[in-house]
């Protein structure tokens, strides 16, 4: 059985990635898995420099999954490059970082500095995160601008050589020219969906649950948009589509690939089972078996319409 994905210039053994925000560096999730065992891992957003992020609470439930107003909290780029970046050093895995800025030069340094990295080997360029606001552009998200994603991309690739993932939201009209857009000014890959914006209120105090007001929704509840989404992208490009959005367990996984991911990230479900990608790896390997399917690439883009 053939699980062996490319993105671009990575060599992934297996599509099963955890995804940015959800487990930290890496460290935070030795105890619970063997990080090594997974495709890759994409590590939370930095920024070029510190950031506090939103006033708490930053974390609420939902019904159907999980709200949050993180707010890019971080140790900014020279944190990481001297306190984090060590274990990451020591994975067999390809390491995949997050990075976000407020202006074309911040993205600009970080993919620099951090391109000089031997254990980093791509990039997710986060465009689409709702809990910010950028000074780039006229819209929330920098998602929903084509011409700042095209912008940001083109002066990364030429800044770097690795590989460069583009993380869309799905909050725009239209995800398709989002996309292409991407994909003309030099993305390797794209990854989405993002987390939808969303709120709660309590009604003894009237007040927003959240400190930051609003926040992105994940988790089960959106799996169905996220779904549409990367069907829609994968007819739309002709670069690899990265998929995530309440992946849970095997069969939302293998959804995933049907509509046309090449490899899939999961977020939410670690909150609720820190082990639950290493179970999802097996349970693809089992559907793989059971339908005689002898690669994980002859998955892709399957749905039958």
């Amino acid at each position: 059985m053939d699980l062996k994905i490319k993105i671009g210039k990575l060599k992934l053994e297996n599509p099963v990635i955890l995804a940015s925000g959800t487990a930290g560096f890496g460290k935070e999730m030795k105890d619970f898995i063997d990080i090594n065992k997974l495709g890759a891992i994409v590590t939370k957003t930095i920024t070029l420099n510190k950031r506090k992020g939103n006033p708490p609470p930053r974390v609420i439930e939902t019904p159907g999954g999980l709200l949050n107003s993180i707010g890019l909290d971080n140790g900014g780029l020279k944190d990481f490059m001297f306190e984090k970046i060590s274990f990451l050093e020591n994975l067999k895995i390809p390491v995949i970082v997050s990075i976000a800025g407020d202006t074309i030069d911040e993205f600009v340094e970080l993919a620099r500095e951090l391109s000089k990295a031997r254990c980093i080997r791509a990039i997710e360029i986060n465009l689409s995160c709702p809990n910010i606001r950028h000074k780039n552009t006229k819209f929330p998200l920098l998602a929903q601008d084509r011409r700042a994603v095209e912008k940001i991309i083109s002066r990364l690739r030429k800044t770097t050589t690795n590989t460069l993932i583009a993380k869309l939201s799905p909050n725009v009209a239209d995800i398709k020219e989002i996309a292409k857009a991407a994909e003309h000014a030099g993305a390797d890959a794209i990854s989405l969906i993002n987390t939808y914006p969303g709120m709660l209120v309590d009604i003894n105090t009237m007040k927003p649950k959240l400190g930051g007001v609003t926040g992105g929704l994940s988790g089960p509840s959106v799996k169905p948009l996220a779904l549409k989404c990367v069907r829609d992208a994968y007819n739309a490009v002709n670069i690899p589509v990265i998929g995530m959005g309440g992946i849970m367990d095997a069969r939302d996984a293998v959804e995933f690939f049907i509509c046309g991911a090449s490899a899939i990230q999961i977020g939410t479900a670690n909150f609720v089972n820190p082990g639950v990608s290493l179970e999802i790896l097996e349970g693809i390997k089992e559907y793989l078996k059971k339908k005689k399917i002898k690669a994980i690439k002859n998955l892709i883009g399957k749905l039958k319409i």
